[in-house]
């Protein structure tokens, strides 16, 4: 058995700061024992959507230098979780997950393909769209813990993503997010263990988790699900690590005793 962290943060404008406490964050995380550590949805950088073009950085650009650098130090495969990606069409940018593996090589790059286009009733309305354009890949990757699938936080809802990605051999799934308080409350828990459940797959959220602006609060809890949609970690308030074992002899009688990904019959 390896273990898997989701690490929990409280991202800022202040890109130096958030970088700092990933990196802290990553280690202690290593440190531990994790094998695969997982970063939140806009770990580098979080503030107000006019000044999202100019934290935007190229795929090689120094903060996923930093994390290719961290995940070859530490000898760990490493999500992290999003950043924005100059470069889309329309001036827009991409909201993009980057996997690297132990020797600080690029796995998987996903570009978010859901857009948080609503107003949930929290006094704020989100338009993401405006500034970012959406990605048209189903990515997954092999890592020494699994074939590992990726999305990025609104994703969550979307099943049909999901059952693509088990369909294309993901036993673990990735959902790195910045969950509204709002919404976060009442479906974060509820979505995550039903894609843990209907996919038989390990699944781990690392999440931004407080107050990141006067106008911005995130739920958190960054979790651990197993197949059988049991909660195996989780953070509590503020910065933390969510940290727990994948058995793929679990997964493996999971699947064999109730092997429902077997009887699925609308395929596509």
């Amino acid at each position: 058995m390896h273990l898997i962290a989701a690490a929990q943060m409280v991202s800022t404008e202040d890109k130096a700061h958030n970088l700092d406490a990933a990196t802290r964050l990553v280690r202690q995380a290593a440190g531990l024992g994790a094998r695969l550590v997982g970063l939140p949805e806009n770990f580098s950088w979080m503030g107000s959507e006019a000044e999202r073009p100019s934290a935007a950085e190229s795929l090689e650009g120094p903060t996923l230098a930093r994390m290719a650098q961290l995940a070859r130090e530490l000898r760990i495969t490493l999500l992290a979780g999003s950043i924005l990606e100059a470069g889309a069409p329309g001036g827009r940018l991409y909201n993009t997950s980057v996997l690297f593996g132990p020797q600080g090589e690029r796995l998987a790059v996903y570009r978010k393909m859901h857009l948080f286009d609503v107003d949930v009733g929290d006094g704020a309305t989100y338009h993401e769209s405006a500034a970012v354009a959406p990605g048209t890949e189903v990515v997954a990757a092999e890592t020494e813990l699994g074939r590992l699938g990726l999305s990025v936080c609104y994703d969550l809802r979307f099943p049909e993503l999901y059952r693509r990605l088990s369909k294309e051999g993901a036993t673990l799934l990735a959902v790195p997010a910045a969950f509204t308080l709002m919404t976060g409350k009442d479906h974060w828990e509820v979505l995550l263990r039903a894609r843990a459940i209907e996919n038989q797959c390990y699944l781990f959220a690392p999440a931004q988790g407080g107050r990141h602006s006067d106008k911005r609060i995130t739920y958190g809890h960054a979790m651990v699900v197993d197949p059988w949609g049991l909660v195996t970690a989780r953070a509590s308030e503020g910065e933390g690590l969510a940290i727990a074992p994948v058995d793929p002899a679990l997964l493996a009688r999971i699947r064999r005793n109730l092997p429902c990904l077997q009887h699925r019959r609308l395929l596509d």
